[in-house]
């Protein structure tokens, strides 16, 4: 049912907002006072790619869940696994902007990392065209923790915020 896929593909961009709500004051602030390396993508792109991957991400859920048959024991590990990487996915961004937390924005994001690489893994036997629309996430989390780490290994005065 197309209002099944429309929720599916919606959820993800929930926490996206939630987390445009902090970036968009830190950005041209705080953000702007850090050392980054100059490979990085410009701040343009940020929120063109965070709303492609979260599109992707969540029809790539909503495909799972309809081939296990809705929420069925058959899709606990896959979409729990799923939601757990949403959840990490959505706290990155009050950690490191909000929060100013570099370092523990890094752990944040690696361990999302790997639930994303568990996600991906899960989902191929269950949906092909699923794990493919999981793939450019992956992609952007590669590059998204290295820069993280770069951040914070060249800031190190600017890790938390100052009480």
């Amino acid at each position: 049912m197309w209002t099944h896929a429309l929720g599916f593909t919606a959820l993800p961009h929930f926490g996206g907002f939630l987390g445009w709500l902090i970036t968009r004051k830190e950005v041209p602030t705080w953000y702007e006072t850090l050392k980054k390396p100059s490979w990085r993508p410009p701040n343009k792109m940020f929120p063109v790619a965070w709303t492609t991957l979260y599109t992707s991400m969540g029809y790539a859920s909503y495909l799972v869940w309809r081939d296990l048959g809705g929420f069925s024991s058959k899709a606990v590990v896959p979409l729990g696994l799923y939601g757990a990487q949403l959840a990490l996915n959505w706290a990155w961004t009050p950690i490191f902007f909000g929060a100013h937390n570099l370092k523990l924005a890094l752990l944040d994001i690696l361990g999302l990392y790997g639930l994303v690489v568990g996600t991906i893994y899960s989902w191929y036997p269950i949906n092909k065209t699923a794990t493919a629309l999981m793939l450019p996430y992956l992609a952007w989390l590669t590059l998204a923790s290295y820069l993280n780490y770069c951040i914070w290994r060249d800031n190190p005065e600017k890790d938390k915020k100052k009480e």
